[in-house]
């Protein structure tokens, strides 16, 4: 044999000892001792077999047990080749010496699948019982001497065996099963702590997307202002003093109004039971005069249109629908040369429709200008955007062919969104 194969072999024999594994085999081949010498009803002495053969047979097989765990196959058909020849020789088949092959069993039930431990299992016990015990045993035994004692013998030569085989292999099937349903509990349980921490941290993303749009909203609307503002009050010092104050005052307020709105914002982060949380109501189209008549400063004027009945909003769209007006007016005061804008609410059955639109000064370019941002650009028509489809709705941006700047939104009237739910 050459030496490759040599280390094959030794790979294959190899075995990690534990001390369970040694422990058991010890007691089990201890147990051979007396198992040897035990004979059948009728019989005196030991069966005319001497001792030390099962004694053998049965290290042999307690020997195989340290590699039940490696090689659970090989050890059960080691363990019943042990047990045939000692069934053979003429050894009553007791508990005693049939303790290998059931543990090699029991080891075989809990590692594979069931059909395959049954079919380990029943081949192995008719071997035992019709291949060997019945038809190959010593005929000496007495089965033909009396019922009583041949149904005697029959017990302890073929039933006997065969249930102490399927015993081991009913239990370690059942470990099997309970071992593969606990790995399952604990698969469902992992798997259901991975999902709350997915969902826990989509919560928090989506809580910092919706408070980042809140906070772009307030500033930019209020700085654009407070901005224009002082630029038309540093303009007017020399040639209008009378002016600057009044728009001194509109700037104060709007700083004001900025200072209380960012407040109220960054109030959401705050914990539910703080006291020092605001109390402020969630703005909404009922203070959409307050939010035109705050860019008359500025120089903007805003017209509002109303088409159809006015019909209640759930919070989160009263919010997404004030939030995009704003958005869309401080856009036309940034963007565009122009000092007018229309805003036109049409209700509907189940939909509101916003349009914020303005001239620009002049008819439309034929290409993106660098004072107006382009269609699908900048944060704050993303930010219009992912507002409309949190509640459910969509919106829509562009150029007009007549000059100017169009925003367009369609929100439904009471959505059923977990923004919805947040809002409340």
């Amino acid at each position: 044999m050459s030496t490759s194969r040599w280390r094959d072999l030794r790979d294959r024999l190899h075995v990690q000892l534990r001390p369970v594994d040694v422990v058991v085999s010890l007691l089990l081949f201890a147990c051979s001792f007396p198992g040897s010498v035990v004979g059948l009803p009728g019989t005196t002495g030991h069966l005319g077999v001497p001792w030390w053969p099962g004694v053998l047979l049965a290290g042999i097989s307690s020997t195989a047990l340290l590699w039940h765990r490696s090689h659970p196959r090989a050890t059960v058909a080691m363990t019943t080749a042990c047990a045939v020849a000692m069934a053979a020789l003429g050894y009553l088949l007791t508990v005693l010496l049939l303790g290998p092959l059931m543990a090699a069993l029991y080891s075989l039930a809990t590692q594979i699948d069931r059909r395959s431990t049954r079919l380990y299992a029943l081949s192995a016990a008719a071997l035992l019982v019709v291949g060997t015990d019945l038809l190959l045993g010593p005929s000496g035994h007495p089965l033909d001497a009396k019922v009583a004692g041949g149904l005697t013998v029959l017990l302890l030569r073929g039933v006997g065996p065969a249930a102490w085989l399927l015993l081991p292999t009913v239990l370690g099937s059942a470990v099997r099963l309970r071992r593969a349903y606990v790995q399952e509990v604990k698969a469902r349980a992992e798997y259901a702590e991975r999902t709350r921490e997915e969902e826990a941290r989509h919560r928090v993303a989506a809580e910092r997307m919706r408070i980042a749009r809140e906070l772009h909203d307030v500033v930019a609307h209020h700085l654009v202002l407070a901005n224009m503002q002082a630029g038309t009050a540093a303009h007017l010092v020399r040639t209008h003093p009378d002016q600057v104050q009044k728009i001194l005052a509109d700037l104060s307020g709007t700083t004001s109004a900025a200072l209380r709105e960012l407040k109220a914002t960054v109030g959401l982060l705050r914990q539910a039971d703080d006291p020092a949380a605001p109390t402020e109501p969630v703005p909404g189209l009922a203070r959409l005069s307050d939010l035109t008549g705050s860019f008359e400063p500025a120089g903007l004027k805003v017209t509002v249109s109303t088409e159809g009945e006015p019909r209640s909003l759930s919070p989160g769209v009263d919010l997404t629908a004030f939030r995009i007006v704003q958005e869309a007016l401080t856009n036309v005061t940034k963007h565009a040369d122009t000092s007018t804008a229309q805003v036109n609410l049409a209700y509907s059955q189940d939909r509101l429709t916003i349009t914020v639109t303005d001239d620009g000064g002049g008819p439309a370019p034929s290409g993106p200008t660098p004072s107006r941002p382009a269609p699908n650009s900048g944060f704050g028509l993303v930010g219009m955007r992912e507002r409309a489809l949190s509640v459910g709705g969509r919106l829509q941006t562009g150029v007009r062919l007549e000059g100017g700047f169009q925003v367009t939104a369609e929100l439904p009237l009471h959505p059923a969104s977990l923004e919805e739910d947040r809002i409340r």
